[in-house]
């Protein structure tokens, strides 16, 4: 799966997300990849390359094109020499640049996720060979709706429960209105997990929060969940988006849409730690405690410096919500790309939590600090 001549123009590297989208690129034969780089993740940009080298071969250094930049800043803050290069050669873009935490300040979100997409777009409207853009949102913009979500739906009045929902929104709102002179396809995963293949994942947060205080607690120990579990827990393998999003970028058929990249049938948050549970061989959850309780005890002073992430998860824990997929599976299950079901790949991620955590306790005895995991 690749274009002849492709020119592709990513952002969000060295992201864990951009970097497996450069992964699966690579893999491919003759397409040269554009990069807009921070001056400050040089050192994390040589460590994926170092990894990249391991896997593909030194040969993939002559396809890559860095650019020390910004997608956050006009022009991407790149020359006016290079701005005007790269408009030229871009045949194809995927942004995956983003603000995600959702600890982030609403200035941080605003510059992450609305003025990248305004540079994007700038660029995008300028590059005479371009043939498709596509921008990397969430299934989360659907902020405090509940019931079932349509992939067209976008709504800024009915409000969000953080600025990341926000912003996101916001910066897809203005694609939307780009859609009628830029070939735009928009992809929007739910919460996304590790690897389906190797349970691979860069930070440790949401759902990971129960997952690894379940993993972390006696072995007889039953976890309460916070909430009744009753409503379905919208989770995705990383690898999926990827290739996902890859195939939608490649099909000229998915201009002008939007995918729900999610389960189309997903289970109850209770199902999920259960199958957690068993395949960490601990006890599955009993009893829950009311959401509005667990949101207050993470209020308590000590715990706020992680716990804004968990309350941000808890909130969508209760959403009783449902994700329309029908543009995605229309496209992608001709081409053989679907979802893997949560059971397939649960005992992979249980094994790569489990060696983190053992690699951290090996240098760290600190329940909290394991809790944490790597943001």
């Amino acid at each position: 799966m690749s274009a002849p001549n492709e020119e592709l123009l990513l952002t969000g590297v060295p992201s864990f997300s951009a970097g497996l989208m450069l992964r699966e690129v690579l893999r491919e034969e003759g397409t040269q990849v554009h990069l807009v780089v921070r001056p400050k993740q040089h050192e994390a940009l040589e460590s994926l390359f170092e990894s990249l080298l391991a896997e593909i071969g030194a040969g993939f250094k002559e396809r890559v094109h860095v650019l020390e930049g910004d997608p956050t800043h006009i022009d991407f803050g790149l020359s006016g020499a290079e701005f005007n290069d790269l408009r030229k050669r871009v045949t194809r873009i995927h942004h995956m640049s983003e603000v995600i935490a959702p600890s982030a300040s609403k200035e941080i979100a605003t510059q992450g996720n609305i003025n990248s997409v305004r540079e994007v777009l700038e660029l995008a409207r300028v590059a005479p060979r371009l043939e498709s853009l596509v921008a990397h949102s969430t299934a989360l913009v659907s902020g405090k709706k509940s019931g079932l979500v349509q992939e067209e739906d976008l709504d800024l009045t009915r409000g969000f429960r953080n600025v990341v929902e926000e912003t996101k929104a916001r910066g897809e709102r203005m694609l939307r209105e780009a859609m009628r002179d830029v070939p735009i396809s928009i992809v929007r995963p739910s919460i996304t997990v590790g690897s389906s293949q190797t349970g691979e994942i860069d930070r440790f947060e949401g759902p990971y929060l129960l997952i690894l205080l379940m993993m972390s607690s006696p072995r007889d120990w039953a976890l309460p969940l916070p909430g009744r579990g009753d409503s379905p827990l919208h989770l995705v393998p990383i690898d999926f988006v990827v290739r996902a999003s890859r195939a939608i970028g490649l099909d000229p058929a998915a201009k002008g849409k939007t995918f729900h990249l999610v389960d189309p049938h997903p289970l109850t948050a209770k199902r999920i730690f259960e199958l957690v549970a068993d395949a960490a061989g601990k006890r599955s959850p009993r009893g829950f405690i009311p959401a509005n309780l667990t949101k207050a005890i993470l209020r308590t002073p000590g715990l706020d410096r992680f716990a804004k992430s968990p309350r941000a998860f808890i909130d969508a824990l209760g959403a009783n919500v449902w994700y329309d997929s029908k543009n995605t599976e229309a496209l992608l299950t001709p081409k053989g790309i679907t979802c893997p079901p949560f059971p397939s790949y649960v005992d992979k991620l249980v094994e790569y939590i489990d060696h983190r955590l053992r690699s951290r306790r090996s240098t760290k005895d600190d329940a909290f600090d394991a809790l944490d995991g790597v943001t």
